[in-house]
């Protein structure tokens, strides 16, 4: 592996300079994606949310070729949008170009989803502490990446907030550290929170209302290569005014949960199988209903580790 800086060392004009022309080779966890866009509001976001990340330069290989680029044509001057292109291919329907980096975010939780499939991965926020790792499988709108962002802002390190990858080899949680997506209100409840999180301008009319991202730890990203042992999963749903309640749930009802929130688990087939009864087997299960974040942190902090 060659020497790698981080894009913090580059400068904002640096960083623009080489995203227009030969791209940056980006390390996110175990994956290195070789990036490239003339678009300076993704330069700048990268700027802001990346800065602690390491590029990959001298890299010989890149797992992902990705290029988020404008429309050309008239969509260059009548409302511009963007593209998102997967090994030079346009795999999604182009996007205002105001939508630009959320959709390279969109689209590298895609490339992850739908080609590492020597991971089991679930639909699935991820945090860990003391070594023993919480995951958080929930529909969009259920409060997951707000209680995710919660949790990280606490001590907790952040392992994902979208995609939970498991090494069937020995049920352990292979990190992806990347920015926590949130939505809508969530934006300030965040901000009200945590005065001091890095949250990127947010984004508003996409197709999931405004959007913005919280800016990883870098104590989270320097720890990518650290694997953690899952010890809970938690159903997370934010309901406004609830009672902060955690509810276990039987093995068999989790096991199903869980399987509807896998993006690869049919395809992996017995593998996928044999995965997931593993990781219901060596973890306790629970629904997790809240409405005040500082409640829901110190739910977090007593939960119960399973037997070893």
């Amino acid at each position: 592996m060659g020497h790698m800086i981080t894009v913090s060392e580059l400068s904002r004009a640096e960083l623009r300079r080489r995203l227009a022309s030969s791209g940056i080779a980006l390390r996110t966890g175990c994956f290195i994606t070789r990036l490239h866009s003339p678009i300076s509001r993704v330069a700048d976001a990268i700027h802001l949310l990346y800065a602690d990340y390491p590029l990959a330069e001298d890299a010989q290989f890149a797992d992902f070729h990705v290029s988020v680029a404008p429309s050309q044509g008239l969509r260059r001057w009548y409302k511009p949008q963007a593209k998102f292109y997967l090994d030079g291919d346009s795999l999604f329907n182009p996007l205002p170009l105001t939508h630009a980096y959320p959709m390279l975010e969109w689209g590298l939780n895609w490339c992850v989803s739908t080609r590492a499939h020597n991971y089991l991965i679930l639909h699935a926020a991820v945090v860990e502490r003391n070594g023993l790792a919480a995951i958080l499988p929930a529909p969009p709108g259920s409060g997951k990446s707000t209680l995710c962002a919660a949790l990280v802002s606490s001590g907790w390190r952040l392992l994902s907030d979208e995609l939970t990858m498991i090494r069937p080899a020995d049920g352990m949680l292979v990190p992806l550290p990347r920015p926590i997506s949130l939505k809508n209100a969530s934006i300030d409840v965040m901000r009200q929170f945590h005065p001091a999180a890095v949250i990127s301008q947010p984004v508003a009319n996409t197709t999931k209302g405004t959007v913005a991202h919280v800016k990883a730890p870098a104590d989270s990203i320097r720890r990518a290569g650290e694997v953690a042992r899952p010890a809970w999963i938690v159903f997370p749903k934010y309901a406004a005014g609830a009672a902060t309640t955690l509810e276990p749930i039987a093995q068999a009802r989790a096991f199903m949960r869980v399987a509807e929130n896998g993006f690869n688990y049919s395809v992996l087939a017995g593998i996928g199988f044999d995965t997931m009864a593993g990781l219901i087997g060596r973890t306790r299960s629970y629904a997790f209903t809240y409405s005040d974040l500082h409640e829901a942190i110190d739910a977090f902090s007593r939960l119960e580790p399973p037997p070893p």
